[in-house]
């Protein structure tokens, strides 16, 4: 499951995690699930690690039982067909990959966040956070604040996305060409994505992030002009260097 590695700075504060300290917590308990790449850092009214560790459990067996019988899902960097015999994740993947003109494993980490979020909604919680490896389903009743983590931008951190209630159930995922392992094309250091759903923004950063290869800045309007092209994204913000562009419905914030 995966993903090709590439050399990025800072390897040390990514194993730390040090991005999940720009979570929006108040009310709500944490709770953790490792379950070999996937890393959940789950936040709900109670303790839901058992349920989650056994919903994790079961989307990864689905997920991986498919790559055996379909192995171009895990390495493919384009989409592919859409298989209506798939397990719904698999053929929500599919679908994302599509929207966003990228393969299907580019939304793993939004699809594992998001099924285990709904799941945990469906058992009665009102109020869930899954973040997993920097990217996010969310379902708060009231508005939250999600910190941008961008690697050694002077902006790290210091800008967040304000997401009311009313666009919640979102996802919120971010690509970073120099901090992280998940494979990137480009050299920003954010590509922060929000979207009804964590599979499409997760994709969709993924193809934003690759776009972003010029130098520092160079070229983030023409990114955020594909953007708007992909169908269904809310908004987006890229963070390359000391720059920072932004497009759709995105209430950025100055955090200090």
């Amino acid at each position: 499951m995966k993903r090709k590695k590439r050399k990025k700075i800072s390897p040390a504060a990514y194993s730390n995690r040090i991005y999940r300290q720009t979570l929006d917590a108040a009310g709500l308990v944490s709770s953790f699930v490792t379950v070999r790449e996937t890393d959940l850092h789950i936040l709900a009214p109670i303790n839901v690690t058992d349920a989650g560790y056994h919903a994790v459990h079961r989307y990864r067996n689905q997920l991986e039982n498919y790559i055996t019988a379909n192995p171009a899902f895990l390495t493919s960097l384009v989409p592919l067909e859409q298989d209506p015999l798939a397990p719904p994740m698999v053929r929500a993947m599919l679908q994302a990959a599509a929207a966003a003109d990228v393969g299907p494993m580019a939304a793993v980490a939004g699809a594992l966040a998001e099924f285990v979020g709904r799941e945990l909604l469906d058992s009665g919680l009102l109020e869930v956070t899954v973040e997993n490896g920097g990217d996010i389903f969310l379902k708060r009743e009231r508005q939250c604040v999600a910190a941008i983590f961008a690697g050694r931008s002077p902006l790290s951190r210091k800008i967040g996305i304000r997401i009311p209630a009313a666009q919640m159930p979102a996802g919120l995922c971010t690509s970073s060409g120099t901090v992280g392992h998940s494979l990137s094309l480009g050299k920003a250091d954010s590509v922060t994505v929000l979207a009804p759903s964590a599979l499409l923004a997760d994709a969709a950063a993924t193809r934003l992030g690759n776009e972003v290869c010029g130098a520092p800045g160079k070229d983030i309007a023409a990114v955020l002009e594909i953007a708007a092209a992909i169908e269904g994204l809310l908004g987006v913000v890229i963070i390359s260097g000391k720059e920072m562009g932004a497009w759709g419905e995105v209430d950025i914030v100055g955090l200090h």
